[in-house]
């Protein structure tokens, strides 16, 4: 089910309340019809790192230095991804923890690949040429050669055990 998407001035609007003390998260959530306490939660301290633009609903692309300086800020500030994602408005936290994941996971560098859209999942099979027929006999022979060089192996491993082991 797709989020449901709230009015830069319906935030706004909610912040402020908050902001004056008077109504707790809980109650702005039921009065506004706001599904969860945390988009309340997020608003605020967007608004208080970003002012207004911190409550503009922004979907864009990242580059790769941006999302290791987004993680690498939580690292040395020790700030929460929610904190993290206030200071650069990021929308979403779980994005932030999606990179830091991929960060500490698999290396700074693959933050910079591009990972969104369908991963290719059928493989394309090249046609296979047909053999000619010298070379089906030279493969019969190589196989032959290798078949009769693992029977001596075998045969003088176990001539070698033979040996080894102490009669009664």
């Amino acid at each position: 089910m797709p989020k449901k998407m709230y009015s830069t001035e319906l935030k706004l609007e909610i912040v402020q309340k908050y902001l004056q003390g008077s109504v707790g998260v809980k109650q702005l959530a039921e009065k506004y019809h706001i599904g969860s306490k945390a988009d309340i939660q997020k608003w605020v301290a967007a608004y208080r790192e970003n002012g207004i633009s911190g409550l503009c609903t922004t979907h864009g692309t990242y580059t790769g230095d941006f999302k290791i300086s987004v993680v690498e800020y939580m690292h040395n500030k020790g700030a929460s991804i929610r904190e993290a994602a206030a200071h650069f408005n990021i929308p979403s936290p779980q994005t932030v923890s999606k990179w830091e994941r991929i960060y500490y996971e698999q290396g700074k560098e693959a933050l910079c690949e591009e990972r969104r859209g369908r991963a290719n999942k059928m493989k394309i099979k090249k046609p296979r040429k047909p053999k000619k027929n010298e070379d089906l006999l030279a493969e019969v022979q190589r196989l032959r050669m290798e078949n009769e060089y693992l029977k001596k192996l075998n045969a003088l491993i176990q001539e070698r055990e033979k040996l080894e082991k102490p009669t009664k």
